[in-house]
């Protein structure tokens, strides 16, 4: 059984952003050996997310109007005030509930060193949180 792990540096240009990283799985997974197995996607961030979709900038564009529909930034949330434990005010509250509704992770299949995807499928890194630096894991096993 091989384990491998690589961790990826990503910035969003935008404050909410879809960003496709279908090719960085797929090379990983041809990288790593592994000829049948499991890859695991992962975010590390709270307020962002990980999630499986076709790649077409309209069903993208209605992805995000519905996330901004279900998760306003203009809702009283109760995460909007003074958080001693940051020292400053928690003002993120839609990009966690954003990133609660996306999940954190995605999970395929490895056969013959290939990523198994569906015919549409793309898999993307969300920020729901700002410009910033963030990371995500794929996380390779199998023989």
């Amino acid at each position: 059984m091989q384990y491998k792990l690589k961790e990826v540096g990503i910035c969003a240009d935008r404050e909410f952003e879809m960003i496709r990283i279908t090719d960085q799985v797929r090379a990983f997974v041809r990288e790593s050996g592994v000829q049948s197995g499991i890859v695991f996607v992962i975010t590390k961030h709270t307020t962002t997310g990980i999630t499986v979709n076709e790649s077409l900038p309209c069903v993208e564009r209605d992805i995000m109007d519905t996330l901004d529909r279900l998760a306003p930034e203009d809702y009283p949330y109760h995460h909007n005030h003074y958080l001693p434990s940051y020292g400053t005010i928690g003002g993120n509250a839609p990009g966690h509930l954003k990133s609660l509704l996306t999940g954190n992770h995605c999970v395929f299949p490895v056969l013959d060193g290939e990523i198994r995807l569906g015919t549409a499928d793309d898999i993307y890194f969300c920020e729901y949180d700002g410009i910033k630096n963030r990371t995500y894991m794929i996380y390779v096993m199998g023989d």
